[in-house]
C-alpha cells in the first residue's frame, strides 16, 4: 500500500510538471489585446532565434502592415536577416469570435489557431521551414503577451517531432504614422 502511496505520488509531481500556460489564465489582464487593433497599421518588430542549445543563430527586424476590415486581418510581413537574407509573409487572419482566431499564410501548413484571453494570446501552427537546402515542417507555440505602452512580448517554442529546437523572441512597438515612411529601407543589417 505505501509503495501504491508513492508511485501516486510521484505520478501526480510528474504530471504537475508537464502541465503548461493556458490562454484563460490571463482572463482581466490588462492591456487586453486585440490583434486586429494591434497589428492594424505599421508596426516594427526586432527578433532573434536561439536553439536548443542556447546559441544565437539568427537576428531579425519585421516591420508589418496590417489592414482590419471588421472580419479579416492581413498580415503583410517583411523580414531582414543579419545575414542580409529577406523574406516576405503574409497572413489572413479571420476572428472566429471573442476569443479565437484562424490563420493561413503561404509557407503555414495547413490553419493557424490562436486563441486570445486578457494580455495574451496563443498562437500554434506549422510552418516550412527553409534550413539550409531543404524545408522542415516545424511546429510554432506562440505566446504573445501585452505590455503597457503598446509593447508586444512573443516567446515562440519551436520544435519537430515533438523535440525542442530552439526559441524566437520578438519584441513589437507600434509604429506612429508620420514615423513609418522614414521606416522604409531601413533594415538590421544597417544597423
Amino acid at each position: 500500500m505505501v509503495l501504491l502511496r508513492c508511485f501516486a505520488a510521484i505520478l501526480l509531481l510528474f504530471t504537475a510538471g508537464c502541465s503548461s500556460m493556458t490562454p484563460e489564465q490571463f482572463d482581466g489582464r490588462e492591456p487586453r489585446l486585440l490583434i486586429e487593433d494591434y497589428l492594424a497599421g505599421e508596426t516594427r518588430a526586432w527578433g532573434l532565434f536561439v536553439d536548443r542549445f542556447g546559441n544565437l543563430r539568427r537576428e531579425f527586424v519585421v516591420d508589418i502592415t496590417g489592414t482590419w476590415d471588421g472580419k479579416t486581418l492581413t498580415l503583410v510581413e517583411d523580414f531582414v536577416y543579419s545575414d542580409g537574407e529577406e523574406q516576405q509573409r503574409i497572413w489572413t487572419i479571420n476572428k472566429l469570435d471573442d476569443h479565437r482566431y484562424e490563420g493561413t499564410a503561404a509557407d503555414v501548413i495547413g490553419t493557424a489557431e490562436g486563441v486570445s484571453y486578457g494580455n495574451a494570446l496563443n498562437w500554434r501552427y506549422t510552418l516550412a521551414l527553409k534550413v539550409g537546402d531543404s524545408i522542415w515542417n516545424v511546429h510554432f507555440d506562440d505566446w504573445m503577451f501585452l505590455q503597457p505602452d503598446d509593447v508586444l512580448m512573443n516567446r515562440a517554442r519551436v520544435s519537430k517531432f515533438g523535440f525542442d529546437i530552439g526559441e524566437v523572441t520578438i519584441f513589437f512597438q507600434k509604429v506612429p504614422a508620420q514615423n513609418a515612411a522614414a521606416l522604409e529601407g531601413h533594415s538590421i543589417a544597417a544597423e
